[in-house]
């Protein structure tokens, strides 16, 4: 082989890892520039304003059974953060969709999976600052981790983790989505109807008792449930991190990404 061929040869084959971070940053650096991640750091502080403010004298008459409605209302402060940062990535996979640029990229010289694994670097990186912003609020509203590091680690971990399997389901309606108004409109309604029904804003006790059985067990009631074992409370009405307890939040994510991974890899195989 001539220094010319393989110079050709070489050139031509793609690096994955090089592809990867400059789709990434295609997303990141103009979203700090323009200061699109302040909606990431603004949509936690607006939802905790609007519910904790209004609710907090009522449910602290009615009773939660924890040392402070803070305490009880945090992880879905946690699961708010990551809603808001699954529809802003199903508005970004439907506006590179509707644009062709999934079209461009499969005329291009570039790994399948490469495109979507950008869009969720984006993402995650959109989470992290969600959920820091989370944290912040809780704590300014009066949350407390009350148990040991390791579980305070599980309660990050397990908040990242359900804030994936939103964004990469997300990620997929959007991919397949045709307007990105609309999906982004579609998906306003999920997070306020499931976050409305659940215990995560009062105990299943005060809904009625035919919608009680739904309430306690919906996806986001267990992913609150587990966050609150996380977190502990001085109470210790906030239940003790077992297999039983953490079960069947972790199968809701397990079920997620059964249902979305493959689904990613047959769209980005036929984009290809």
């Amino acid at each position: 082989m001539t220094a010319g061929t393989w110079l050709t040869s070489a050139r031509a084959t793609p690096v994955t890892v090089q592809q990867w971070w400059v789709l990434t940053s295609r997303l990141i650096v103009p979203s700090v520039k323009t200061g699109e991640v302040l909606s990431s750091i603004l949509a936690p502080a607006a939802f905790t304003a609007s519910f904790y403010i209004p609710l907090k004298t009522v449910m602290t008459f009615s009773g939660t059974g924890f040392s402070s409605y803070a305490q009880y209302m945090m992880p879905l402060v946690m699961l708010q953060a990551a809603a808001f940062t699954a529809i802003a990535a199903a508005f970004r996979a439907a506006s590179d969709s509707v644009a062709g640029l999934d079209r461009r990229f499969g005329a291009m010289p570039i790994g399948p999976l490469v495109p979507v694994a950008a869009r969720m670097s984006g993402n995650i990186f959109r989470l992290l600052i969600a959920l820091a912003a989370g944290i912040v609020c809780g704590y300014v509203i009066g949350f407390r981790f009350r148990l040991d590091a390791l579980h305070t680690l599980g309660f990050l971990a397990f908040s990242l983790l359900i804030g994936i399997a939103f964004t990469l389901g997300a990620d997929v309606i959007g991919t397949v989505s045709k307007s990105p108004e609309t999906v982004t409109q579609a998906l306003v309604l999920p997070p306020l109807i499931f976050g409305m029904l659940s215990t995560g804003l009062a105990p299943a006790s005060q809904f009625p008792q035919w919608v009680q059985p739904f309430v306690r067990n919906q996806p986001v009631s267990q992913f609150t449930i587990a966050l609150r074992a996380l977190a502990g409370d001085t109470k210790g009405n906030a239940g003790e991190v077992t297999w039983s307890l953490m079960g069947p939040p972790l199968l809701w994510v397990f079920v997620i990404f059964v249902v979305c991974i493959p689904v990613t890899i047959r769209l980005s195989a036929r984009r290809a």
